[in-house]
């Protein structure tokens, strides 16, 4: 009977220093998914603890309905409201950095902006759900095609990274590099000199995770080549991103469950499964 690891009721590395930064000293942390408070009009008053979704508690349901996070809850109405999926928080904080000019995670440029929308659906519809498909396969031939589909899912993201880097970028009549960097803001790790995108946010958890939990329960490697190997090395390095990492037990013992496709693991897990879309 294969081992059985219990999920981690703490986060751990520097991802547990910035939960205790920004948290409520009473809270009590748990797992390493977050529910995010909003206290003001301002990118510096989020505060956020964890929660452990598996028991769902009732501040959690409070903003996520499913049960699912991460959860926002904006404390700016009475009485406070919520919001939930990833996707929607992170586009709710980037058009409030749009107001106040810092903290922008997309470029200025309208189609620029689209083509980074375009990486970031790719992300959620296709990356993400490849990563669970071939994490759950336990047959050496489903896992075999799962390793590919994933793979496929990485290279295809990078096309979209490329299109908008050689469409606003390269074909921008930039003469410096100045102003090539200034064309770049909001495109993202992908191009050198740039930073933080909306679809490096997204995709970076999965990628450190298939550079860690894919690595050792599938024996996946990430694709090779400069261009790439450069790009994940950026977006590992960068501070905001380290800042949410946790050690590498975490990541191996809480994916456990998944690479095992133990019953009932989770909801994701189940939609899986049953060849539905992802909750």
């Amino acid at each position: 009977m294969p081992e059985q690891k219990n999920y981690h009721l703490e986060c751990t590395g520097t991802a547990l220093d910035t939960v205790k930064q920004h948290s409520d000293a009473s809270r009590h942390h748990s797992l390493w998914k977050l529910l995010l408070s909003f206290r003001s009009t301002s990118l510096g008053g989020v505060g956020y603890y964890e929660v452990d979704p598996y028991k769902k508690p009732a501040d959690l349901l409070e903003v996520s309905p499913k049960g699912l996070v991460p959860g926002l809850k904006l404390h700016k109405y009475t009485p406070p409201r919520g919001l939930n999926e990833s996707t929607v928080i992170l586009e709710y904080f980037e058009d409030l950095a749009a107001k106040t000019t810092k903290g922008s995670l997309l470029p200025i440029d309208p189609y620029a902006r689209a083509l980074v929308r375009l990486q970031c659906d790719h992300i959620s519809r296709s990356l993400v759900p490849a990563f669970y498909r071939f994490l759950q396969a336990q047959e050496e031939s489903a896992q075999i095609e799962g390793g590919k589909d994933f793979h496929a899912a990485l290279e295809a993201l990078v096309v979209l990274f490329e299109r908008a880097e050689s469409e606003i970028v390269q074909s921008g009549g930039a003469a410096g590099v100045g102003e090539q960097k200034a064309l770049a803001a909001g495109l993202g790790l992908w191009v050198e000199g740039g930073d933080l995108s909306l679809a490096d946010a997204m995709v970076g958890p999965w990628i450190f995770r298939a550079s860690n939990v894919l690595k050792h329960y599938r024996a996946f490697e990430l694709p090779t080549g400069d261009k790439f190997g450069a790009w994940i090395a950026r977006l590992f390095a960068h501070p905001a991103f380290k800042a949410t990492c946790s050690t590498e037990e975490l990541y191996l013992d809480s994916y456990e469950r998944y690479a095992q496709n133990r019953p009932n693991t989770s909801q994701v897990a189940n939609a899986i499964n049953s060849g539905k879309p992802l909750p």
